[in-house]
């Protein structure tokens, strides 16, 4: 089998594509006119990427990220919550998951103030309480 130089088969993939535009094979496709959704690994090394993506698709998350996806469904949850009883047991449900994060994973997982992910939680907390002043 020859192996052609990575130029070449970009030509060959680039030729392809544009003979399907042409033909409109890419036409009507779900999504199409809105932006890609790009997962952001910059915080995962570069060496760690492909393992990361393999075990995350196999759906083998990381203690850190399982912690972060639970919190997040805890917030998913706050933001729907109608009940004031409910939503008291969420938010320290919310309160018990970030604190025993910050215990468990101090190195790898920092909900400190420096963290974007912080960041998130604080602005969707803060809807939170807007909502509920409304109410």
């Amino acid at each position: 089998m020859q192996e052609f130089p990575f130029s070449a088969i970009q030509y060959i993939a680039e030729r392809r594509i544009e003979e399907a535009m042409q033909k409109g094979e890419f036409d009507n496709l779900p999504g199409q006119g809105r932006p890609l959704e790009l997962e952001d690994l910059s915080n995962v090394p570069e060496e760690l990427r492909m393992a990361y993506k393999i075990l995350r698709n196999a759906g083998c998350l990381s203690p850190e990220l399982e912690e972060r996806k639970q919190i997040s469904r805890v917030l998913d949850l706050l933001e729907q919550c109608e009940d004031e009883h409910e939503r008291l047991s969420g938010m320290q449900k919310l309160r018990f998951l970030v604190d025993r994060s910050k215990m468990r994973f101090q190195r790898s997982i920092r909900l400190e103030e420096d963290d974007p992910y912080y960041e998130q939680i604080l602005k969707r907390l803060s809807r939170l309480e807007k909502k509920n002043h409304k109410a």
